[in-house]
Formats: structure tokens, sequence, C-alpha cells
């Protein structure tokens, strides 16, 4: 049955429609901005004035001039062992923390949720926890310094307490028949049908310790251990880019090239995400969505 509008709500529907692509543009102007940029020529960038839509000219000169920064390839590496080995950690222990709190039985389950919540709204501050780590643990100036002290999020450990709490009863007590103990019970049986909210976990984990550089600036010393975001942050905070880059490029590019080696940094590191999160962003709805229902 078709549906006959009014001319009021044909009249409001176009608004709508004109307000949600206004929008939608305004989000992803900045993102193409940048990418325009960092595929224009230097040169032509310069004389271009406000918004551009398209690339000024074509160049890869400032992609060129980032690939041969050596810290670039460095910083690559750092993330990508943060990221697999820190998710990692982050899964084992919001999975263990979470499942234990769940526990219906579990004798000191009220007193450790109460306390878990409580860090959410209270902390010891940066610079208790920075003589913590650094002096009390020893960890200043190492990979684990970045790992250990953010190893769960307490947001993320109640998602996944909240999931574990709607799985059947059943489950666990089919498995006790059996005689499968709480350890076998979590491994073979929670987790496989937990796999949802197990995937939206390892995206915020994983998205966070990509765009993560605060903790490096605070506790990392060493040049060799920075992540890439902590090596971007340096790009575009830089007054001007090394003179031995640009002495290996044409002159024809060398005019505005300092500005577009910035772009052509934050594209570098931001593409990976771009193009794994669509294929993640359906665990969205489905992970979250399941821990917050209640049989």
């Amino acid at each position: 049955m078709r549906i006959i509008k009014s001319p009021g709500e044909r009249i409001f529907d176009a608004l709508i429609y004109f307000v949600l692509a206004l929008f939608s543009f305004l989000c992803l102007y900045p993102l193409l901005y940048v990418l325009f940029a960092s595929l224009s020529n230097p040169g032509q960038f310069v004389k271009a004035s406000g918004l551009i839509f398209y690339p000024q000219g074509f160049s890869l000169a400032s992609y060129a001039a980032v690939m041969r920064n050596p810290s670039i390839g460095t910083g690559y590496q750092n993330t990508l062992f943060y990221l697999v080995v820190g998710t990692a950690i982050n899964l084992l222990l919001t999975t263990m923390g979470a499942y234990v709190i769940s526990r219906p039985n579990f004798m000191f389950r009220r007193p450790m949720s109460l306390m878990i919540v409580f860090t959410m709204f209270f902390g010891g501050g940066l610079i208790p926890t920075y003589i913590m780590v650094n002096n009390t643990f020893g960890l200043g100036d190492s990979r684990w310094a970045i790992l250990l002290p953010d190893a769960i999020a307490v947001w993320n450990l109640i998602i996944m307490k909240s999931f574990f709490e709607s799985l059947p009863d059943g489950l666990e007590e089919s498995a006790k028949i059996d005689g499968a103990n709480d350890i076998v019970i979590l491994i073979f049986i929670v987790i496989p049908v937990s796999m949802a909210v197990i995937a939206v976990m390892a995206l915020f984990y994983g998205v966070g310790h990509w765009n993560s550089w605060f903790s490096a600036v605070i506790y990392l010393r060493n040049r060799d251990l920075y992540p890439l975001q902590l090596i971007l942050r340096e790009v575009l905070l830089a007054s001007q880019t090394d003179d031995m880059l640009l002495d290996m490029l044409d002159d024809s590019v060398r005019p505005g090239l300092k500005e577009l080696v910035k772009y052509a940094t934050i594209v570098v590191a931001t593409v990976p995400v771009l193009l794994i999160y669509p294929f993640l962003q359906k665990y969205f709805v489905k992970g979250v969505m399941i821990g917050a229902i209640k049989e």
C-alpha cells in the first residue's frame, strides 16, 4: 500500500535529509581534506586557498618523504607489538575478571564489584601512578609500562560481565553435572558462545592501543620504543621537516612539502584502522546488546 504524504510531510522529510547530508559532510570533509592535501602537488597546494574538494594536482612526494623517515617504520613495528600483545593481555584479564564476578555463587562478588566500579570515579592521580609504575614496579622506559597499567578497562569489564550474566544457567549446570570445573566451563563453553562480545572488546582495546600516545609520553624515553601515534604527534608539532628529506626531492615539489608531510603521516597512521573497522562494526550491536538483555 502506497502512503501519500502531505506537502508539509514532504517538506519535513526534505529538511531532515538536508540536515543529515550537512552533518555527514561536516564529519567526512576533514578526512577528505587530509586525503586530498596529502595527494596534492606541494607547489599547487600552496597556491590554493580555503577549502579544497579534490587534489591540487597529483603528487606522492609527501608520502615519499614520510617513507624515508626511519621513525615511521619503527613506530609501526612498536604499535603492532602493543596492539597484538596488549589486546591479548586485555582480553585474557578482562574475560577472567568478568567471569569471576558474574558467578552468583562467588562469595566476594558484591564487594569486588563495588571495588571495581569505585575505580571508575576515583583514581590515584597521574603523579602517584607514575611513581608506582617507575619506582615501585620498575617498569619505566619499557614496553610493559605501556601494556600493564591499563590492562583492564572497567567499562569493558562491566560489559563482558553483563554478557556472561545473560547466558542461560543451564549451560554451566549441565557442564558441572558432567564433572567440569570453572576453568573448563570458561574455556570450552563460555568463551565459544561469547565470541560476539569478545570481538567487541578486541575492537575497543585494539583501537585504544593503536591511538595510544599519552602513556608513551609519560613513561618512555627510548625512541626505539615509541608507538606510531607518538611519532605522528612529533611530526604534527614539528615546525619544520627534516632538511635531509627535502634534499632528496626535486626542487619543483619542495614548496609546501613541510605542510603536506603532516597530512601524509596522518593518512598513513589512520588508514589501517579505517580499513579494518567496517569488518568488525557488525559485532557492536550484536555483542553489546546481548550483554544488556536479561532473561
